[in-house]
């Protein structure tokens, strides 16, 4: 594969809703392409592409991967199609985006029995959000009911009438025509006058990409077929071409003439280049030093880690010492992999345009760049949503306590999307992904990679607590218990800071009563106290602590004396003055239908939130509002619910208000029992 020209590379991703066909599309291509004796099947465990255990056993694709095929054509031109399934459901969201990142194209999957859905909308944002050049792939009609021509018309009113164009288009007799190629003859009566106007209008695309060819196209001159070729691959490149394929993988209908297509209008890695993180252009030719950007990481049970590069620049060979900027440190190349599903072919070579993974790479991880020694070529890293829903996760039995930290930073390292963190406030371990269904499967995938038990409940919600008046304390620290005793005093007054005010700790000693070399340490006692709050043991925040008066012994004082002395002034200060408790307030995005906005703002309102607008986004709805995070835990599965999986949403951390009487009574209560159990 490697002796094929980069102008005749094409790498692309596979886009869409879930369930739309993507997979089912992969495995026919794969056939197609002669690597697969059969076509595999989702739906009976037996597709090449949704290979690992969790994705057989939710008949889903979970994780993004490659394939790889030569491709002969009609024309009997050679293409190298490298293409990459990505998942459809949204909460896996991370996968999708680095495809779109990585790969110069993308073939968005409709179901025609289903339409455009929010799967589809989000992946044709994923590629505008790039200007990706993409196609559009109907799907499933071989369904019942289903019509090309109705998709095409919903397609058109979508996205534009003048740009998207059927290049593939169904017969009666449940055949495909592929316009580009179909000699006029051999047309069906039934669609020829249709595929003459097409032509007529792909003309024309292609004449305005060129002021030499739309001179030609106005003086009624014909363009050659390479400037016809030419024209039609830089209008999809400029997103003002975008090619619709109909196709049914069951009735073997029109995938090899969308293979066709896409190798005839799909653009090489030479019209697609990137510019790294300094703005520079990289030029995708072998004779550049080396450079690349790892987009996924995945730990294989018999090879070990395996680390996914794209390559933009030069050659990578076995044994070649690379650097990696991000982290400063080289690597030494062991072994580079062609990988389709869970097979893998040895390289021994692989240069710009390539997606490969290399193994046994010890410094380098995802959103990481390599480059050749001497260079500092680092590429701008892959930025990935804000994670919504958690679990607070806790290891089954004693045995899997001690790989429970690895189990989860491996799982990290694979899915972008994932994170974890030890939550110092609330004392728990905290996972957080893009939805419940994501976060059972990683939990499945850790069992069944790392062998790993994991139980999990709705995290705590790290409340915090404040005044909301002033008040004053006073503690005298006085112990004797023979030979030098403890002796330390402190008075002092606490009031609600203001964000504006930068002190939160003011030191009003005169005249020596707290002798200076003790003020830090009577400091250091109010950081304390801080920490513990008296409703529920949390942090408290917005707090303004003055130390005014206090006393002190010659040979009894000490820093611990004071330290103690201002731990307790502060706690009985804080008791007079009026302390609430306040909640993290999350900024929450939802992304719905239109039909659904009503369901959705009622659900919001009984979570306390606050709508603050709402309006048309890309042909669905957006409400905005702001939501306490401790209503927001089961938001996810009740969104999906309610919308059927429609409904798509983001949240953000937006600040701390306080939380109403009636609930702060039963949090204050329930954390009282807790302290007594």
């Amino acid at each position: 594969m490697k002796n094929i020209p980069i102008d005749n590379v094409r790498n692309f991703a596979l886009m869409g809703h879930t369930g739309s066909g993507k997979t089912s599309l992969i495995d026919s291509m794969l056939f197609k392409l002669g690597q697969v004796d059969r076509v595999g099947s989702p739906e009976n465990g037996t597709s090449v592409a949704d290979w690992t255990e969790e994705e057989k056993a939710h008949k889903i694709s979970i994780w993004a991967k490659p394939f790889d095929g030569v491709y002969t054509a009609a024309s009997r031109k050679i293409r190298r199609l490298v293409m990459i399934d990505t998942p459809g459901f949204a909460d896996f969201i991370g996968h999708k985006i680095c495809a779109a990142e990585i790969t110069d194209a993308a073939l968005i999957t409709i179901d025609a029995s289903a339409g455009i859905q929010v799967g589809t909308q989000r992946a044709w944002k994923s590629a505008e959000k790039r200007n990706l050049p993409r196609g559009i792939a109907v799907t499933c009609l071989d369904k019942d009911d289903t019509s090309f021509d109705e998709i095409l018309l919903e397609i058109k009113e979508r996205w534009g009438d003048g740009r998207c164009i059927p290049m593939v288009l169904p017969t009666s007799d449940g055949k495909a025509v592929d316009i580009l190629n179909t000699p006029t003859d051999q047309v069906p009566d039934e669609i020829k006058d249709r595929v003459k106007a097409i032509k007529d209008h792909l003309i024309e695309l292609a004449a305005e990409t060129d002021d030499k060819l739309i001179e030609k196209y106005f003086n009624g001159e014909e363009l050659t077929a390479d400037e016809f070729s030419e024209g039609l691959r830089k209008s999809v490149h400029d997103a003002h071409l975008i090619p619709v394929f109909a196709t049914s993988v069951k009735a073997d209908m029109g995938v090899k003439e969308t293979m066709d297509s896409i190798s005839r209008l799909f653009p090489s890695p030479h019209d697609y280049p990137v510019s790294c993180a300094e703005g520079n252009q990289i030029s995708a030719d072998e004779d550049q030093p080396f450079s690349g950007q790892v987009w996924r990481c995945f730990n294989d049970a018999f090879i070990g880690q395996m680390t996914f590069i794209r390559i933009y620049s030069g050659v990578l060979k076995p044994g070649m010492e690379v650097y990696n900027p991000i982290k400063g440190q080289k690597e030494k190349i062991s072994t580079i992999l062609y990988v389709d599903g869970k097979k893998t072919t040895e390289a021994q070579e692989a240069k710009a345009g390539d997606i490969v993974a290399l193994t046994k790479l010890k410094h380098t991880f995802l959103n990481d760049s390599l480059c050749a020694v001497g260079s500092d070529i680092r590429f701008e890293p892959i930025v990935f949503p804000s994670p919504v829903t958690a679990y607070a996760v806790e290891p089954k039995n004693k045995a899997d306590a001690d790989k429970i930290g690895q189990a989860l930073h491996r799982a990290t390292a694979e899915d972008p999307s994932i994170r974890f963190e030890h939550n110092t406030e609330t004392h728990e371990l905290v996972l957080w992904g893009m939805g419940d269904m994501h976060l059972e499967v990683t939990l499945e995938h850790i069992r069944n990679r790392s062998n790993v038990e994991m139980t999990h409940h709705t995290p705590k919600v790290a409340y915090k607590e404040t005044i909301t008046g002033s008040g004053e304390g006073h503690y005298k620290h006085k112990k004797q218990s023979g030979g030098r005793g403890q002796y330390g005093e402190c008075y002092i007054r606490i009031r609600p800071k203001s964000e504006e005010d930068p002190d939160w700790f003011l030191n009003k000693i005169v005249g020596g009563a707290i002798p200076g070399g003790f003020i830090p340490a009577c400091e250091k006692g109010f950081v304390e106290g801080l920490e513990n709050g008296p409703l529920v043991g949390s942090k408290v925040i917005n707090v303004q602590v003055e130390l005014y008066d206090g006393s002190y012994h010659d040979v009894d004082s000490s820093e611990v004396a004071f330290k103690i002395a201002g731990s307790r002034a502060l706690h009985e200060a804080i008791e007079k003055s009026s302390p609430v408790l306040l909640e993290p307030i999350m900024n929450v995005r939802v992304i719905v239908p239109e039909q659904f906005m009503g369901d959705i703002s009622g659900l919001l309102n009984t979570k306390r939130g606050r709508i603050l607008g709402m309006g048309p986004e890309d042909g669905l709805q957006a409400i905005d509002a702001d939501v306490p995070q401790s209503e927001m835990f089961k938001f996810c599965s009740e969104l999906r619910s309610i919308t059927s999986g429609q409904g798509s949403f983001e949240m953000d951390f937006a600040r701390y208000e306080q939380v109403p009487a009636h609930l702060a009574s039963k949090v204050i209560e329930q954390a009282k029992s807790a302290q007594q159990d």
